[in-house]
């Protein structure tokens, strides 16, 4: 079975992080890296600062960019594209011309474990805490013009997975993996595990291995598990 693999970024990312996955040859998954507004070639448009229109804007990419009635599966990293991938999926399954065959939540905890709040501090404090909660600072925060183009949208995504609360209470009818790597301090096993309270279907979980950006170590081993847990 060949099916498309929707990709969702963390907070500050673009589809661009995901568009390398579609050159490994990975037999049987077509890579869709979805894009956000207010970066890559999105970058002229202001970010989403509601957690409603970032889905809405994702769900129109889906149907524009997947062949009617094709699997999909969702794939999202960090607390915030695992978010933004578990709410697509609730909107996607209740549309006719999707197949959703399975979600796939990344380096997250649960959908109703709350992160601390952090995106109303200063500059420098709020990007130490970006560093200490993800894993890893990015270099264009090195270059002063970057740094001043990318704090508002970071800050965006950040209040977007601060604020969020689920749209429903309802359990997915789609199953769900969980995936973390065996050393991310920030997605412990018991707390990605509660992703398993949220869907009616089968859960599974999955570990790499790793930190919280397991996945940029082990990409096309990760591609490939995910295939393998698709069919």
């Amino acid at each position: 079975m060949s099916f498309s693999l929707l990709c969702l970024p963390f907070s500050g990312g673009g589809a661009g992080f995901f568009r390398p996955w579609g050159t490994l040859g990975v037999p049987g998954v077509e890579v869709v890296p979805l894009q956000l507004p207010g970066r890559e070639e999105r970058y002229a448009e202001p970010p989403h600062f509601v957690l409603e229109d970032a889905v809405a804007d994702l769900a129109s990419q889906a149907e524009r960019l997947t062949a009617d009635r094709r699997p999909i599966a969702i794939f999202g990293h960090s607390r915030f594209g695992a978010v933004l991938a578990f709410e697509l999926a609730r909107r996607l399954e209740s549309r006719p011309q999707f197949d959703l065959i399975r979600l796939f939540v990344s380096g997250s905890p649960g959908p109703r474990i709350r992160p601390p709040r952090i995106s109303d501090l200063a500059d420098e404090d709020f990007l130490i805490r970006v560093e200490e909660m993800s894993g890893y600072r990015h270099a264009a925060f090195e270059h002063p013009q970057l740094r001043d183009l990318l704090l508002p949208l970071l800050r965006a995504d950040t209040a977007i997975h601060e604020d969020y609360e689920p749209f429903s209470d309802a359990p997915l009818s789609t199953p769900i993996t969980s995936v973390r790597g065996t050393h991310d301090v920030l997605a412990p096993r018991e707390l990605a595990e509660l992703w398993g309270a949220v869907t009616s279907k089968p859960f599974e979980m999955l570990e790499m291995p790793g930190g919280h950006m397991y996945l940029t170590e082990s990409s096309r081993v990760l591609l490939e598990k995910i295939v393998e847990n698709c069919k």
